[in-house]
């Protein structure tokens, strides 16, 4: 018997996490779903895909920052599957705060979700890959890497430059079996957008060649592509997903 393959998203409760537990799902994969506050979501969004798709889906409420609690969820995950085919490292905050008031703590806990998360899951999970010989990473940076636009983003700018970093040097670690790559995501429509007002969101939607902000299922497809077979010699890369992005 062929078992099916797994993928585990971090942060997947809802936004572009949510959209890629989808497409995996359609794509018969069983999945993993990962979350860290909002258990209805989490709840909707697993009855949601058993009921549509032929797939198996686990919950586990976790910080990724939390080390104990990433390897206790990673060790439920090969208990119950038996295996992790594909991660995708899509957990993230951003604490908008003006940067004259931003503290230490609001830095030091995005970095700690933002790109701790990723280091401490990629390390639990890609040890299992390596016994499997086989697997794939996909990290969910942001064009805001590339260059920052908002002073009350940096601590948010800095981690998804970070993140792409880890990119680069977990590639060439975990090479030949897994490889890693990562998206670049420019603004997608999320219901965070309704704190903006009409004014702030044209001049967003300016920053874009395509003169629209992006769709979560946009970047979910990106996300499958770079973990699927049809991506099998790609490694080490990122792909922005921003419609072309304006960065002057």
């Amino acid at each position: 018997m062929i078992l099916k393959k797994v993928v585990l998203i971090t942060g997947a409760s809802r936004g572009i996490g949510k959209a890629t537990a989808i497409e995996f799902a359609k794509k018969g994969y069983n999945v993993v779903i990962n979350y860290v506050s909002n258990d209805d979501a989490a709840k909707n969004l697993k009855k949601y895909l058993t009921e549509n798709y032929d797939t198996d889906v686990m919950t586990y409420k976790c910080d990724v920052s939390n080390e104990a609690k990433v390897k206790e969820m990673v060790k439920q995950v090969i208990d119950y599957f038996g295996k992790i085919d594909v991660l995708v490292n899509n957990a993230g905050i951003a604490i908008d705060v003006a940067f004259a008031d931003k503290t230490v703590e609001n830095f030091r806990k995005t970095l700690d979700v933002n790109l701790i998360g990723p280091f401490i899951v990629s390390r639990e999970v890609g040890k299992y890959m390596l016994e499997q010989k086989s697997g794939s990473i996909v990290n969910v940076s942001s064009d805001d890497a590339y260059e920052g636009y908002y002073e009350f983003s940096l601590d948010y700018d800095a981690s998804k430059a970070g993140l792409i970093n880890l990119t680069h040097n977990l590639s060439k670690y975990f090479a030949p079996y897994i490889r890693v790559n990562a998206v670049a995501p420019g603004w997608i429509e999320t219901e965070m957008n309704s704190l903006l007002d009409k004014e702030q969101m044209n001049e967003i939607e300016n920053k874009y060649y395509l003169r629209r902000l992006g769709r979560t299922e946009e970047v979910a497809k990106a996300i499958y592509f770079l973990a699927s077979d049809d991506a099998s010699y790609i490694n080490n890369e990122v792909l922005r997903v921003d419609g072309g992005c304006n960065h002057q």
